[in-house]
């Protein structure tokens, strides 16, 4: 994939009659006779056409790397593709090592006590530190279990501070914003230590599942802040992860268990409505099952229809009814929209006791 290549220079004289026809890879120009060209991998450019994808100057020394069919400065490669170490801070070329969440050159990877190279043997964990195998037997036999401090290699006695995932004393470090001594509250916001004090008067959203800072991704929901993988349904306990919730009564619920819980019964399908339902009629249906009951044409919120035997009923079949069937719905539906405005005439009316 990483390609470290040399490149040929010749002109056109030298290359003979079978470049005749060729054409520069970059700008799919011609060559002049005798002009300066390169030759690269069975390509050919122009020699100002031979530059980085990125930066577009020529290549120094004429060395380039090549990634997904580009090829690159050695500055450039690095800054767009290679990580870093995690020891010296220098961009990793080659075979990287990943581990304790950081990349490493394989010579910079060593045990934190012994300074042994762990890339080829192998690493255990202990105490927050890279430790080779023999180094970790000492420390389990020693019986400490307690956190080493990343700057002075002591065991932290008391409480500790996490740094870039390092554990530490927090009294080597001061608060970012107003240069205090830290203690073990303080917390970390872009790679920058904060005192607690300093820290609640940035504005930074709380969680409230953890009731810890929201750093990154924040979800704002029910009235409070969230990190993602915390805002969870009540009953299942899974998160979300961008989907659609439910909230009733304080609490969020994926819509499979705010169905079973809360969710009417659709009158034509029988299921448990999910998401948004048509109410009519005294009863309740899945958007999608709303329709006609004589001629199943699909119907919605916008379409006119009538009843019949408390059933919807569109008008192209409405208009199919005898005349004197459609008199007939037609005088019970004034009835009952009589019946309808004398109870609520009533129970608007005041009520008078005695004295």
């Amino acid at each position: 994939m990483v390609a470290n290549i040399g490149h040929e220079q010749n002109n056109m004289d030298e290359l003979g009659a079978r470049f005749d026809n060729l054409f520069c890879v970059r700008c799919q120009d011609g060559f002049e006779l005798n002009e300066q060209i390169v030759n690269s991998g069975g390509q050919v450019w122009h020699s100002e056409c031979f530059v980085c994808a990125q930066c577009l100057l020529p290549f120094p020394d004429g060395i380039y790397y090549e990634f997904d069919g580009r090829k690159y400065c050695e500055h450039d490669f690095h800054v767009l593709y290679a990580p870093c170490c995690g020891k010296c801070n220098e961009f990793i070329v080659g075979r990287v090592i990943k581990a304790m969440n950081l990349s490493w050159h394989p010579k910079c990877f060593t045990c934190e006590l012994c300074s042994k190279e762990l890339a080829d043997i192998g690493f255990l964990r202990n105490a927050g530190r890279a430790l080779c195998r023999e180094c970790n037997e000492r420390e389990k036999a020693a019986g400490s279990g307690r956190y080493v401090c990343h700057q002075c290699h002591a065991i932290i006695e008391e409480e500790h501070i996490k740094y870039r995932g390092d554990s530490y004393h927090p009294y080597h470090f001061k608060c970012t914003n107003c240069s205090e001594e830290l203690d073990h509250t303080a917390r970390e916001v872009g790679g920058n230590l904060y005192c607690l004090r300093c820290h609640d008067t940035m504005g930074i959203p709380i969680c409230g599942a953890c009731h810890r800072p929201v750093e990154e991704r924040v979800i704002t929901a029910l009235g409070k802040n969230w990190h993602v993988e915390h805002f969870v349904c009540s009953v299942c306990e899974k998160p979300f992860l961008g989907h659609k919730h439910y909230e009733r009564k304080g609490l969020a619920y994926c819509e499979e268990h705010f169905t079973k819980l809360y969710g009417s019964t659709c009158f034509r399908c029988g299921k448990s409505c999910g998401g948004e339902t048509f109410t009519a009629l005294e009863k309740t249906w899945c958007l999608k099952c709303f329709g006609c009951h004589l001629c199943d044409k699909k119907m919605d919120h916008k379409s006119k229809f009538y009843e019949f035997d408390m059933k919807p009923t569109c008008k192209k079949c409405y208009d199919k009814f005898p005349t004197e069937l459609k008199k007939r719905i037609s005088d019970r539906l004034k009835e009952r929209n009589q019946i309808a405005v004398e109870r609520q005439r009533r129970s608007m009316s005041p009520t008078f006791g005695r004295t």
